[in-house]
């Protein structure tokens, strides 16, 4: 959807250049490729039909003010519908309630509910403090079970142990008991998914609901799920009083879609959007930032938050102190950085956050290559000693073979390492006198790395 609809307003914006205003005609044009581009997306017909109509009414003589074209004005427009679709702002989880607060996790199976059900854990215990307990209700697949206790210490939250031959209602309530006795501030309840809707599934999640009375009861929902997504939203809105929505694997090329559609069909906001497969993909939903990143203009704040959350400060702080003591930069310092950009998520991440023009610039890069490049250069440094890391100079022939048999590659990419690393050496020298805006102007040229 993303992509469609990118380059269907961009088209638009460049046709409708040298015009003074929105007239019927223009405004018809833009609105049938934004029509397509949102029916290619699965989003529900009657959602399009109502998002259509609102552009149509807000566009329709609106004058062109200041130095926008009139291609632009209708993104203006566009991007403010969106936002107003998929709800305004930022509508977080609601902890309002007497420990433990209940939040009971619901959709179909393959959604993500029991990886949600972890990365919601551990938003709560780093972001909101709080001590997290988490429990499986899936007692017809096997596997959930054990899979919610592995990414639950994974977490950082406490699991409660349930068993396939337990009553689902059972299990909550022992769990629910054993919370308030070990003064847990929340817990998080996994429940049973199906491959489609039915009456059992319902039946259940109904007592569940009635039994613990949650404060909160999330649908999960795979946002590349597309029409089907308005169809179990329906189902599940008709059996609970749904308080928000978690959009799943929003990463995929279909993103949007199941936003515009679920948020309109329940009524209940988006809080959250899963962005990984990693445990700390999962980010707090903003309408409009995400309405941003449908229409190419990319999520700055996110990659700023993304950048600041993976930068280690107080390594940083060390590494500029180091530098400008004038010690000098050693291929430890050259790892850190490495695992600096790991755990910001690597460059495929950071680049989905970019606006379209700058990530198609930066697209040209191989990121799959880049990032194995990123990796195989770790495992080369992993495999020195500590006194080859402080001292480069020290590694000739006889240590490069081993240090090349050690991490499983080729001599020549442990010379083309070293040489990468001298390259940096001599800028963070030069760096000493000449500030960090030369420095990161420098860095753009490394080989290997994208320049944007």
């Amino acid at each position: 959807m993303a992509s469609a609809l990118t380059d269907k307003l961009s088209h638009l914006v460049k046709e409708m250049r040298g015009q003074a205003r929105i007239t019927e005609s223009n405004v018809q044009a833009m609105l049938r490729e934004v029509r397509m581009a949102l029916l290619e997306a699965d989003v529900a017909l009657p959602v399009v039909r109502d998002f259509i109509a609102r552009v149509k009414d807000k566009a329709l003589g609106q004058e062109v003010m200041g130095s926008l074209s009139p291609g632009q004005a209708l993104v203006g427009i566009v991007s403010r519908e969106l936002a107003a679709t998929m709800g305004q702002g930022v509508s977080d989880i609601n902890l309002a309630a007497q420990p433990p607060a209940v939040i009971l996790m619901a959709g179909l199976q393959g959604a993500g509910k029991t990886t949600t059900t972890a990365k919601l854990a551990k938003h709560l215990i780093e972001k909101r403090k709080k001590k997290v307990l988490t429990v499986s209700g899936d007692v017809y697949r096997p596997a959930a079970i054990e899979q919610l206790k592995v990414v639950t210490q994974q977490a950082g939250a406490e699991w409660f142990p349930s068993a396939a031959d337990q009553k689902p209602v059972d299990i909550a309530r022992a769990a629910l008991d054993y919370a308030r006795k070990h003064f847990f501030d929340v817990l998080l309840v996994d429940t049973a998914g199906r491959l489609a809707i039915d009456e059992a599934l319902m039946k259940e999640i109904k007592e569940l609901h009635a039994a613990l009375n949650p404060v909160e009861t999330l649908f999960v929902v795979d946002a590349m799920q597309g029409q089907d997504a308005v169809n179990t939203a329906k189902a599940f809105k008709d059996a609970l009083p749904l308080t928000g929505i978690i959009l799943t694997k929003t990463d995929g090329d279909s993103r949007g879609g199941a936003a515009l559609s679920v948020r309109q069909i329940t009524g209940a906001p988006i809080k959250f959007s899963g962005t990984s497969e990693k445990l700390d993909g999962l980010e707090v939903f903003d309408a409009e930032r995400h309405a941003g990143r449908i229409l190419g203009m990319g999520d700055i704040v996110a990659l700023v938050e993304q950048v600041t959350a993976g930068v280690d400060v107080a390594a940083a702080q060390k590494l500029a102190a180091k530098i400008k003591s004038g010690d000098g930069f050693d291929l430890s310092d050259f790892l850190s950085q490495l695992q600096q950009m790991k755990s910001m998520g690597g460059l495929s991440s950071l680049l989905d956050k970019l606006p379209a023009q700058m990530a198609a610039k930066a697209g040209q890069v191989d990121m799959d290559r880049a990032e194995k490049d990123i990796k195989r250069k770790e495992g080369i440094i992993q495999s020195m000693t500590p006194l080859e890391r402080r001292k480069p100079e020290l590694i000739k022939a006889t240590r490069k073979r081993r240090i090349a048999a050690g991490s499983g590659v080729q001599v020549q990419e442990v010379n083309r390492l070293l040489k990468e690393f001298e390259q940096m050496q001599g800028m963070m020298k030069k760096m000493r006198g000449s500030g960090m805006m030369k420095m990161m102007k420098r860095m753009g040229g490394m080989k290997g790395m994208p320049k944007f």
